[in-house]
């Protein structure tokens, strides 16, 4: 198994679509996992207990949105340093990531829990879903350390080409999310707390398996003084990764609105909602690691200078995405319902009614506009590999713009069902944005 891969040469496509595939079984069994929670949750606890889960949905991405926003603003340093062969500095910056990474992990928590009951007003969690919600969000930033572990081990063997490993590091993940779900929830009787706790572990254990693996990697190996915090380092790495953090924080704060109206209606409601959002997930595996593969050629190739090479990668990713969204969205439109029933308890007829048909209607909404968040995510993508992270943050005050103002206007006029083109309605602005603005910086960074 090759330790890295080297995008700078090779057939685009190829090169693209063999390197996303391990990222794609990874989000599968990522996703499996939190697919198996839920329904856990939600057959082996029952229907307050999903909906509890879904009133803290965007809360959870927020927290998980920083860390992310922040390791993949630190790969692209290191890939542009791989395309140009400059070892020293990949050592450099893997010594600064780790200490931003440790430094994340300690404040992230403790600034979070303090404000948990602001949170929850602002997200109007009913009063008899808030004790389990708070029970399963203060687990979760509890074991925050373990998310920040995982996501900084893959995000530098991804940055050098080396998707195999986080694939690995899911698989044993998921297995063991699944089985201590099981024990925790079903023959502990831990209810949603056994859930979060299963999740925490599970991450700390992909984590460690990164680990083990970078432990073979010499070229990602830094000394005490690589680890030492540098200012002019550490103020590039945070100034990649906040404008993709501060993106990821406006899309949650818009989440958050729409979650804060959906909190008002039917329990029926919420837990239909909460079902199709835990799906979310399935819908964006490939675009995930399509980001994740666009970020790393475009960032190897813009660092080596071959810009033809970084529009043949763009075409090429277009491609993917579109093919790909359209066979997902398929697939969920003709089996969505009985997917989303999956979720449901049916200990209350009337309410799993309820709950199946929301479920269903929100997935369908998403289902046919699922082109326009691929495209999203590879314009977004090959942005980030180019250096441009500021324009990914434009791109997520559209997202909030659009959602918060279709949340309110449903919040005015009371049609439910209205919601559920506040998402993607999301995507289709941003998609826009992003794509207009990729070719105009790529045009700027052509030779002259």
């Amino acid at each position: 198994m090759a330790s890295q891969l080297n995008m700078t040469r090779g057939r685009p496509f190829k090169l693209l679509f063999f390197f996303s595939l391990p990222l794609m079984f990874g989000n599968v069994f990522q996703q499996l996992y939190t697919v198996v929670d839920t329904a856990i949750v939600g057959r082996g606890v029952g229907m307050d207990a999903l909906a509890a889960l879904g009133t803290v949905d965007w809360l959870n991405w927020l927290f998980f949105g920083i860390v992310q926003g922040y390791t993949q603003g630190f790969s692209v340093r290191i890939s542009q340093c791989f395309g140009r062969n400059d070892i020293a500095g990949m050592k450099r910056i893997a010594g600064q990531a780790a200490f931003l990474s440790i430094l994340m992990a300690l404040l992230v928590p403790v600034l979070a829990l303090s404000m948990l009951p602001l949170f929850f007003k602002l997200l109007q969690v009913p009063q008899n879903l808030q004790a389990m919600a708070r029970l399963y969000i203060t687990i979760l930033l509890l074991g925050y350390p373990a998310l920040v572990f995982y996501n900084y081990c893959a995000s530098l063997l991804r940055a050098v080409g080396n998707s195999k490993v986080p694939l690995y590091a899911m698989i044993v993940a998921s297995i063991t999310n699944i089985l201590l779900d099981c024990i925790a929830v079903f023959s502990l009787g831990l209810g949603i707390a056994g859930a979060a706790i299963a999740t925490v572990s599970a991450q700390a254990l992909s984590g460690l398996v990164c680990l083990l693996y970078l432990r073979k990697m010499p070229q990602l190996h830094f000394t005490k003084k690589d680890f030492l915090p540098q200012k002019n380092i550490c103020k590039d790495l945070l100034g990649l990764g906040t404008p993709l953090v501060a993106k990821n924080t406006v899309i949650a704060l818009g989440g958050m609105v729409v979650q804060s109206i959906v909190n008002r209606f039917s329990l029926g409601f919420i837990a239909g909602f909460t079902a199709t959002n835990k799906l979310y997930g399935l819908l964006e595996i490939a675009a995930i690691s399509y980001n994740h593969a666009v970020t790393t050629y475009v960032g190897q190739n813009y660092g080596a200078g071959k810009m033809d090479r970084v529009k043949e990668g763009m075409k090429a990713s277009i491609a993917l995405g579109v093919v790909t969204a359209a066979v997902i969205g398929a697939i969920m439109i003709i089996f969505g319902r009985p997917i989303t029933m999956l979720f449901i308890s049916r200990e209350n007829p009337v309410l799993a009614l309820e709950a199946g048909n929301i479920a269903y209607w929100y997935l369908f909404s998403m289902a046919v506009s699922l082109p326009a968040l691929y495209l999203l995510y590879v314009f977004q993508a090959g942005l980030q590999g180019m250096g441009h992270t500021p324009t990914t943050f434009i791109s997520g005050i559209i997202e909030l713009a659009l959602r918060v103002s279709l949340s309110l206007l449903v919040a005015h006029t009371g049609v439910q069902y209205g919601i559920f083109g506040a998402e993607v309605s999301a995507w289709w602005g941003a998609g826009i944005y992003l794509t207009i603005t990729f070719w105009q910086k790529y045009k700027k960074a052509l030779p002259k």
